[in-house]
């Protein structure tokens, strides 16, 4: 990296344009690390996490003087700061879930599901998937009810086929909630959109974007499953505490928003407000317990389940973001799409569409920096347009999404049988929603 200062440049615009060039390159080759993360068997939070510190050791060694130092480094925890805000919010969130997974508040779902027929399973399950989503989130939504589908649906087949539409449920349903995507909640942690414009705009597009592929499939989908059986072990469980635990824990993640709108405090600090109650509850139905029994119900047990890489990569792939934001690129390429593309509405769309082979986190995190808030202003149409893009596009491919990858490694399901079963239905559901959107948006 030292090539940076030793090198005798002859002049300044030779430097920036050999430090913008490594960048991109470092940024590229990291991104193709992480689309690949199975073929090279390389976790994609390790590649994250060396291209985002690349980037900006690139960025600041090629600094003329220690007041340019000082300048990136104010940059970078600047950055940092927005950062950190999205991370605990996600933490707060997944050991909140875990909670109450722990002590099986989830089953009180699947004990509403009692018909035997296919076709009705199949839309009480995407429809309770696109409203969980919404509360929770479309990762955690995907792993809740794949858990219920293998419990409900034998055939791996026909399950194959409910988890597919699992997947277009919890990235539909995720899209119109602030807390329900993560690249919805960067949008309204970044001041881009707000709870009470996002909900009204997007549900119904976002609804659209289900029902279309969900009516289209229903047509092949018959016959009945065997009846649902009931664990007998788990009924000996207190289903006053399993209640208890998820009515808390919900209604933490659904105060979100309200405790934004009252305190003006950024959203993690009302996750964090949610799991401290959580947590206060879980200790206090579990005080009567044994230890041994008592470390399952734990905090500390949730905290070592949920999916810390995930953090990681998030981490690692917002600061390369933070690094070509910093360095003006996004700018710049923000400036040559409105010169070739013009249209905002083609921009956002090709951004979704994109979002199905790269993951959308990043594409988001480019486009908040690519546009800022003196182009378009909060709640301004591209960027509750951005939410339902980035949020259902990625269903397109399995590996578009969270939620998809999820799905994709619990279920074994291929990338091609995906694409020929599935991803078809998700990009006739996608245009659909974004076509609703459009009118919607121009007549009210």
């Amino acid at each position: 990296m030292d090539v940076f200062r030793r090198v005798p440049f002859r002049n300044i615009v030779s430097k920036l344009i050999l430090m913008y060039t490594f960048i991109v390159v470092v940024f590229i080759l990291g991104y193709l690390a992480i689309a690949f993360e199975h073929k090279i068997n390389i976790n994609k939070a390790a590649t994250a996490l060396l291209t985002g510190v690349i980037c900006w050791s690139v960025y600041i060694l090629s600094s003329e003087d220690a007041d340019s130092t000082h300048h990136i480094l104010d940059h970078l925890m600047e950055h940092f700061g927005e950062i950190s805000g999205i991370l605990f919010f996600l933490l707060g969130a997944m050991t909140i879930v875990e909670l109450i997974d722990a002590h099986d508040g989830f089953d009180a779902v699947s004990d509403l599901i009692n018909t035997t027929s296919k076709r009705k399973l199949l839309w009480i399950i995407c429809l309770i998937a696109f409203f969980l989503s919404a509360i929770l989130d479309n990762l955690t939504t995907t792993i809740v009810m794949v858990s219920l589908s293998r419990k409900l649906i034998q055939d791996k087949n026909e399950r194959m086929l409910f988890i597919g539409m699992i997947v277009i449920a919890a990235n539909s349903g995720g899209a119109w909630s602030p807390i329900g995507d993560v690249t919805t909640t960067m949008l309204w942690i970044g001041g881009q959109i707000t709870s009470a414009h996002i909900i009204p705009s997007l549900i119904l597009p976002s609804l659209i974007s289900l029902l279309l592929p969900l009516t289209i499939i229903s047509f092949s989908i018959k016959g009945n499953i065997d009846p649902i059986k009931k664990s007998e072990e788990k009924d000996k469980k207190s289903k006053s505490d399993r209640n208890i635990i998820l009515f808390v824990g919900v209604g933490a993640l659904a105060f979100v928003p309200v405790f934004k709108l009252i305190t003006h405090l950024p959203p993690f600090m009302g996750v964090l407000f949610g799991l401290g109650v959580l947590w206060v509850v879980s200790e206090f139905i579990n005080k009567d317990k044994d230890e041994a029994d008592k470390e399952t119900y734990s905090i500390i047990y949730a905290l070592r389940k949920i999916d810390t890489s995930s953090i990681l990569f998030f981490l690692g792939i917002l600061i390369a973001i933070a690094a070509l934001q910093s360095t003006g690129q996004l700018s710049d390429l923000a400036s040559f799409m409105d010169d070739k593309i013009g249209n905002e509405s083609i921009i956002v769309m090709t951004i979704g569409l994109a979002s199905a082979i790269i993951d959308n986190v990043p594409l988001v995190a480019a486009a908040m920096g690519m546009y800022d808030l003196s182009v378009y202003a909060q709640d301004h149409f591209f960027w509750s347009f951005m939410a339902y893009c980035a949020g259902t596009g990625g269903s397109i491919l399995i590996i578009g999404s969270a939620a998809g990858v999820a799905a994709m490694g619990m279920e074994k399901i291929q990338f091609f049988w995906y694409l020929k079963r599935i991803g078809w239905l998700a990009l006739v559901g996608y245009f659909a929603g974004a076509l609703v959107f459009i009118v919607q948006s121009t007549f009210f």
